[in-house]
This record gives structure tokens, sequence and C-alpha cells, in this order.
């Protein structure tokens, strides 16, 4: 099996909550990128299979949400929006900082495994430009300083 007996059977048990198993789609990707680290070729045959769906749709759902990835990255994934709200409030100068300090380009993964990095259109937090996610948590009206502080808590995370 491709995710755990735990996951498998928690999907069968969620999917009965929802009018059409396609509706359970997206929480199930991401639960299962939870535990997978990314959405192997594996992974996608094993939600098609249980959703009913083709691979080809899974696929183009995976391809449509920036959080979802058919490739390994960091154990954190650093997402800098883009969109115009926070472009006009920092967000390059932002984007540039994070590659700086991390060493790595958009999309790129730091040699220790620990960071992922990403240019993203939006996150939704238009009214705290600039800002970034880091895999589920939010970051707002960020400064150099604020990002360094908010890298350097990932990083003591890892080392406990």
């Amino acid at each position: 099996m491709v995710v755990s007996e735990q996951l498998d059977a928690f999907f069968t048990e969620k999917m009965k909550d929802y009018p059409t198993q396609r509706s359970f789609l997206v929480p199930m990707l991401l639960y299962t990128q939870d535990e997978l680290g990314y959405l192997s070729d594996e992974a996608i045959a094993y939600v098609a299979q249980k959703v009913n769906l083709d691979e080809l749709e899974i696929r183009n759902v995976i391809s449509y949400y920036s959080m979802l990835t058919t490739k390994p990255r960091g154990r954190y994934n650093v997402q800098v929006c883009r969109n115009i709200c926070c472009m006009l409030r920092g967000s390059d100068e932002i984007g540039a900082h994070v590659k700086q300090r991390l060493g790595i380009a958009h999309k790129g993964t730091t040699a220790d495994g620990m960071f992922s990095f990403e240019e993203v259109e939006c996150i939704g937090a238009c009214g705290w430009a600039p800002a970034m996610q880091v895999n589920y948590d939010f970051h707002e009206n960020l400064t150099a300083g604020r990002v360094d502080e908010i890298l350097d808590q990932y990083r003591s995370k890892s080392s406990l």
C-alpha cells in the first residue's frame, strides 16, 4: 500500500461525509503529500483509484495548486507571494532575501533538505503584505529581519 493503513482507513471513513468522492480530492492529496513528502506516481495512482478518477484528472488538479507537488521538497517549503499587493509592499526584496539567505533559487531545495523555496502568485494575505507561507503557516508584514527570525525558528525546530 502506498499510504499507511491508518491514512487509508481515514480516507475511506471521511469520504462518506462528502457528496461525491471527488469532493474530497484536494484534502486527500494534501494528507497523502503530508505523509509521503510529495505526490509520487504511485500515490497519484492510489488516489485516482480511491476516488474513481483518471490519473490525468488527478495530475491536472495537482498542477493547479501550488501547495501540491510531484517532486520532493525540503522539510519546510517557503512560498513568497508575488501578487500585486505583496509586490507593491516589497515581496520582490523579500523573495531575493530568502533566496540569498537559503542559497537556493526558485523551486530549489537546500543541500541539507531543510528548506525549499518558491515564488507563488497569491496566498490570500493581501491586507498584510508582503507575505509568505511556510508549509501551512502564514507570515505577514515581512521585513528581511523578520524573515531571518522566522527561518531561524524553523531551523531550530528541526534540531529538537
